[in-house]
């Protein structure tokens, strides 16, 4: 089942996780105070090159009736929309340059290309996933309410679906993030509140009709007022629903790389009752995961390549998340904790792997929901719950070993298993760690 107490899955002692929280407070102090003029460059530079993108994107589709610049047009509308959407509207939106004092850069006043109303986007993600990361039944980005992607959740029939679901899910990511703050699992429970609903919905409606409006409707029909042509103006339309899916499949792999695959963690609902400052950092370090990038999948992801540490410090600029997280995982390799990054491909293949196997019910399935790959407790390392998890020092190097080679060493006690082989005692003779 999901990880009940999260200091002791990380062999972390409550002095730990204060020193650790000590530490991650203190970057987050350092970013802010050399905050400037080159990070203000950035992301206006940014702005500007996203709107001359999307107005290059929009002159294309006027000549969209022939192939090679109808391509050239829906792809670029893609782009644009996604740099808006990644790197502009969900990291202005999250504060990330309120700092700046800037009325056109800040986070009360941007509305971003996109059929959820930025309104709606920041009570469901910036309060409540971001507070709630991968807590069940808190957090609704845990499946979206409609993928099961923990073990956790009891399965029903409607998750052999899991695949199509996300597929749609995928293409039409822009009207999944629209309808979240709906609610709609509420509906039928005693205190779903329909006035509340139905005043949503309206907010919704309203901003969906206008998204609709302005690349369906608007935009075709200028094309097909200049170009004089139905075919133009079919053209157009259908350019532009080509870069919408671009940016809807896109922003949807590059979430779901930072919260769905291997190593991920989820959590019960009692541990965020009395959180710390530090133990929600640590938290966010379990429940998040990483991909590789270079400068181009840095910008085009949002800088989200570095999931682990926008959820450690969503409010710190976005181009200054390389930086740290070079400082974070010398805090990982300092605590022996995980972290979880691997290439983007294997990443997104690893999530969709999790969607594929949790269609089917928890006897068809290999691993038990304390040592899979996409669910654990603390009950994956021991045998009797009543002993405590706490870090160990190796003897022959001074390191300290704790959840990160705990769980190679389980990994491995797995695979000698599933070989037929006896497994072997891993651990060599340590001395206690700090005090429990």
């Amino acid at each position: 089942m999901a990880i009940k107490n999260i200091p002791e899955y990380a062999h972390l002692t409550e002095t730990d996780v204060v020193e650790l929280g000590e530490k991650l407070d203190a970057i987050r102090t350092d970013i802010e105070s050399s905050r400037g003029e080159r990070d203000a460059r950035y992301i206006r530079n940014t702005i500007r090159f996203q709107r001359g993108l999307e107005l290059t994107g929009r002159a294309l589709t006027v000549g969209a009736r022939k192939r090679s610049m109808w391509w050239l047009g829906a792809s670029a509308l893609g782009v644009a929309k996604i740099v808006e959407n990644m790197e502009l509207g969900h990291n202005v939106m999250h504060g990330q340059w309120d700092w700046m004092n800037d009325p056109e850069i800040h986070s009360t006043g941007w509305e971003w290309d996109n059929a959820g109303a930025s309104a709606h986007w920041k009570q469901t993600h910036n309060y409540i996933h971001h507070k709630y990361t991968n807590v069940l039944g808190m957090d609704d980005d845990v499946g979206y309410g409609v993928i099961r992607v923990t073990r956790d959740q009891r399965w029903h029939p409607i998750y052999l679906g899991n695949i199509a679901f996300n597929t749609l899910l995928a293409l039409g990511f822009e009207y999944g993030v629209a309808v979240q703050h709906l609610e709609l699992g509420k509906m039928g429970r005693k205190d779903f509140d329909r006035a509340d609903f139905n005043r949503k919905l309206a907010e919704v409606g309203d901003k969906v009709g206008r998204q609709i409006a302005k690349d369906y409707i608007l935009y075709p029909a200028l094309v097909g007022a200049v170009t004089r042509s139905r075919q133009g103006w079919r053209a157009a339309l259908t350019a532009n629903l080509m870069g919408n899916a671009i940016r809807n499949v896109w922003s949807n792999a590059i979430i779901f790389c930072g919260h769905f695959p291997d190593g991920a963690e989820k959590f019960v609902r009692q541990d965020v009752d009395n959180e710390t400052q530090g133990e929600w950092y640590l938290r966010q370090m379990l429940g998040s995961a990483n991909f590789h990038s270079g400068p181009v999948m840095e910008f085009m992801s949002g800088n989200l390549s570095y999931q682990i540490e926008h959820h450690l410090f969503p409010d710190l600029p976005s181009n200054r998340l390389r930086e740290i997280s070079v400082r974070v995982k010398a805090l990982c390799d300092e605590y022996d904790l995980p972290y979880t990054t691997g290439p983007f491909p294997a990443q997104y293949a690893k999530s969709w792997r999790t969607i594929a196997k949790l269609s089917l019910p928890n006897k068809y399935l290999r691993d038990t929901r304390d040592d899979a790959p996409e669910t654990a407790s603390e009950d994956r390392f021991r045998d009797d719950s009543a002993v405590r998890l706490v870090a160990t020092i190796d003897p022959d190097t001074g390191k300290r070993r704790g959840l990160r080679t705990a769980i190679a060493e389980a990994r491995s006690r797995r695979r000698s298993a599933g070989a037929g082989v006896a497994p072997t005692l891993l651990r060599r003779p340590v001395r206690a760690g700090r005090a429990a």
